[in-house]
């Protein structure tokens, strides 16, 4: 399913508009990644959490130069609720 695809759902259960129904698709989506990028959590009660965590710098070589590059840093997570674990089953 795309974004497009959601929208398109999430208008006709709501009765709203499909150009409404986007707006509020990507004020979701952009209040999400403001939260994340500020290190905050995010928890959609029945859905799961989005988190940012940090992983352990690590050093690898990039494939086209052979140059060491260091990676790592701070990835985002998201952890299922027990109410999405059991719907997707």
């Amino acid at each position: 399913m795309t974004k497009a695809d959601l929208v398109v759902r999430m208008a006709q259960a709501a009765g709203w508009p499909k150009a409404a129904t986007e707006r509020a698709v990507r004020a979701m989506l952009a209040g999400v990644r403001a939260s994340l990028k500020r290190g905050d959590s995010v928890t959609l009660v029945g859905f799961g959490t989005f988190s940012v965590a940090r992983r352990k710098p690590r050093t690898t070589k990039n494939p086209r130069t052979g140059q060491s590059v260091t990676v790592g840093g701070r990835v985002p997570r998201f952890k299922p609720s027990k109410e999405l674990k059991q719907a997707v089953r």
